[in-house]
Parts: structure tokens; C-alpha cells; sequence
């Protein structure tokens, strides 16, 4: 009888991916309440704290095998606070916040565009939730959440300190533009690198160019320099990367005919 009862640990090491997930809903949480209180710079790093506990919590689940549907559900609810809702409430308070003083119209704009974003990043989740396992895991469908987020928040950081001596009120209609471009690229059927491999297992999976490889001590070296315009640099190129690869593969063919 005793020999037919489950393991006693094999329900407790489901905290540990668990727990990654809550610290990055944490850090999205606090992102949010510090937006409120116009502490901009820690609001934007506490949202690239939360992306690398996402990056961490799926893969600590495949390594010791505690993947589960509680999991998926769970980590997409945490990504709608850490990348929808917080980038948008902080780059509303810090800069879409401002188009009130160019009019009512224009203050309303505001908030209908910071919320465009949190409901474009619901929609971007939902469907990745209902594709997984149908499309390819070497692309993204849209921009994937998290590197919108980036995007946003990098935009901010670069800013938010004053060394370059622009304000958020001063880039309010920059930033109305890059909240409006990060919206529609994260529901768009553009494909984005995953950098995830084929998915196919072996050792072909994992692969990735050498360039790529070398990119990363290159990035690291400059994120020591300079972080946040070093992130500001590598979300625009990435969000650029989608588009530019769309259209060089559509005008590609027609370069090849006869």
C-alpha cells in the first residue's frame, strides 16, 4: 500500500520554477507602484528584472522536469503585469502622461495608447498560448512581449536619468509613437528571431551562428559602459529586425526572376 503513494517531493520542487515567476510578478508590480511615485529609472530596470526571471523560470521547469499547466497559466498572467501592464503605466506616467497639457483630446490620446499596449500584450499572449507546439520555435509571430517591454522601458531609461537633457514631457510624442509601434508589432504576423533554435532536439536545436555568438561578450563589454542606450540600441535593431527581414523576403523572388 505504502509503495503506491507518489514521492513526498515530487509536489514540493514545484515551488522552484514557481518562485521565479513570482519575483518576476514582483519586480512588474514594483515597476508599476515606482512609476507612481516618478522614480522612473528604477521602474525601467525593475521590468528588465522581471525579464530575466521569465527568461529563468521556463527554463529551470525543463531542467528539473516540473513543467506543468499551473506553470503556463501562472507565467503568462505574471508576463501580463511585467510586460503589459507595467511599460504602459510607466511610460504613461512618464511621458503619455504630458499630452494633457496639448489638450483634452490629446490627454486622452494618451491613455487610449498606453492602454492599446497592455491590451495588444494580452492578445499577443493569449495567442502564443494557443499556438505553442503548432508554429516554429526558431521565430516569434509578432514581437514577443517581453522585448516590447524592453524596448519601452530601454526608452525610458535612456531618458529618465537627464543626461542627455531631454524630459519625458519634452519626448512625449516620440514616445507616443515608439508605445504605438511596440502595440502593433506584438500583434502583427511579422516573424521575429527566437534565438530558441529548430526545436527538432539534437544537437542541431541549439545551434546558432558564430557571429551571433560573438555579439554576446561584444554586448556584455558594452552594457558594463553604458546599459541603458546600449538596451535602447539592441531593442530598436531587434524591433527593426522583424520588418526589415519581411521585406527583403517578399522583394527577394522578384530579384531572382527573369
Amino acid at each position: 500500500m505504502d509503495l503506491q503513494r507518489p514521492p513526498p517531493r515530487s509536489r514540493g520542487i514545484y515551488l522552484l520554477p514557481n518562485l521565479f515567476t513570482t519575483c518576476g510578478l514582483f519586480a512588474g508590480f514594483y515597476a508599476i507602484i515606482a512609476a507612481a511615485n516618478s522614480q522612473f529609472t528604477a521602474a525601467a530596470i525593475a521590468v528588465f528584472v522581471a525579464g530575466i526571471m521569465d527568461g529563468v523560470d521556463g527554463r529551470v521547469a525543463r531542467l528539473t522536469g516540473t513543467s506543468s499547466a499551473f506553470g503556463v497559466q501562472y507565467d503568462s498572467l505574471a508576463d501580463l503585469v511585467s510586460f503589459g501592464l507595467a511599460p504602459a503605466l510607466v511610460m504613461y506616467h512618464w511621458a503619455l502622461s504630458a499630452l494633457k497639457f496639448d489638450g483634452g483630446t490629446m490627454g486622452r490620446v494618451g491613455w487610449a495608447v498606453a492602454f492599446l499596449y497592455a491590451a495588444c500584450a494580452a492578445l499577443r499572449l493569449a495567442r502564443f498560448n494557443t499556438q505553442v507546439g503548432i508554429v516554429d520555435k526558431r521565430w516569434f509571430v509578432g514581437l514577443a512581449s517581453p522585448a516590447a517591454a524592453g524596448l519601452m522601458m530601454s526608452f525610458v531609461w535612456a531618458f529618465a536619468d537627464g543626461e542627455l537633457g531631454w524630459s519625458g514631457e519634452e519626448l512625449r510624442y516620440v514616445a507616443l509613437g515608439v508605445t504605438l509601434c511596440a502595440a502593433l508589432l506584438m500583434v502583427s504576423r511579422i516573424r521575429y528571431w527566437s534565438f530558441k533554435g529548430s526545436g527538432e532536439g539534437g544537437a542541431r536545436a541549439d545551434r546558432v551562428p558564430f557571429a551571433a555568438l560573438l555579439a554576446v561578450p561584444v554586448v556584455i563589454a558594452m552594457l558594463v559602459i553604458d546599459p541603458s542606450r546600449v538596451l535602447l540600441v539592441v531593442g530598436v535593431l531587434y524591433a527593426l529586425s522583424g520588418p526589415v527581414m519581411a521585406l527583403w523576403q517578399r522583394t527577394r523572388p522578384s530579384s531572382g526572376t527573369a
